[in-house]
This record gives C-alpha cells, sequence and structure tokens, in this order.
C-alpha cells in the first residue's frame, strides 16, 4: 500500500507542502510571531524532511539534522498559544491547496496529522519534560502508528 508521503508527491511534494506553509504562516499576523528570533535557514528543507519521515517517507530528518526530542525542545517552553496553533492548522490546509494537494482522504490524512502533531507533540509547557529517547512520531492511513 502506498504511503502517505508517496501520496503526497513523495520528496518534492513534501517540499512543496513545507514551502507553501511556511509563506502561509509568515503571512499570517498570529503565526508568524513563533518565526520572530532565531529561525533556521533551512527551516523548509528540514520541515520537508521531518514531514517525510513523519509520513513514510525516508529518514531524512533524523538522519541528517536530529532527533525528536531536539525538535520537541525547540518548539516547547513558550506556553499555551491555542489560537496560534488554531491558526497554524488552517494555514496548513491552506498550503495543500497551494501544494496541488488535492485528494480528499490525503487532505484529510494530513489535516489530522499536523493537527494531531501540533496539539500533541510539538508544545510542551516544560521542557524538563521532554525525553531524551524520543522518536519520530509515524502516521498512516490509519492515523499514528503505535
Amino acid at each position: 500500500m502506498e504511503t502517505v508521503y508517496e501520496a503526497a508527491g513523495g520528496s518534492e511534494g513534501m517540499l512543496r507542502l513545507a514551502r507553501a506553509w511556511h509563506e502561509r504562516v509568515m503571512a499570517d499576523e498570529v503565526v508568524s510571531h513563533a518565526f520572530h528570533g532565531d529561525v533556521e535557514p533551512d527551516h523548509i528543507e528540514r520541515l520537508a524532511a521531518y514531514w517525510a519521515e513523519a509520513l513514510g517517507g525516508p529518514e531524512g530528518y533524523t538522519g541528517v539534522y536530529g532527533d525528536e526530542a531536539y525538535v520537541e525542545r525547540r518548539h516547547s517552553g513558550n506556553g499555551e498559544h491555542d489560537e496560534m496553533n488554531r491558526r497554524a492548522i488552517e494555514r496548513f490546509d491552506e498550503a495543500m491547496t497551494d501544494a496541488e494537494l488535492t485528494d480528499p482522504k490525503l487532505r484529510q490524512v494530513l489535516h489530522d496529522y499536523f493537527a494531531w502533531a501540533t496539539f500533541t507533540t510539538m508544545y510542551h509547557h516544560n521542557t524538563a519534560d521532554i525525553a531524551d529517547d524520543l522518536t519520530v512520531p509515524r502516521w498512516s492511513w490509519d492515523g499514528l502508528q503505535t
């Protein structure tokens, strides 16, 4: 069976989606706040590699950039921001259109993944709560893989 990563266009599809999402959030007055400061210059490529790995593709993020603990620590410790999260998810849904991801089933799975990751794994109140041995959560057509 084709993975979500493959259905989304593989590495090129992930790069198109990451680029479209980044452009959308940078234009959003609320979500762009998260990108003020020390954003990696290759953020789009990192994001595409991370999503690829999470969605059934190669280990392009952990093989090159870092591990899940690094990702979660980088995004944590900033308190509640449910409005920003909600808007980030809305920008993601729009970015899927920009990236020409039109299949309804694929869009739903990608939306569910992004919403889950945004509210569940990305933002902890305290970075000390993040274990050192985390792996990138894997998502399939059936949701979170355990």
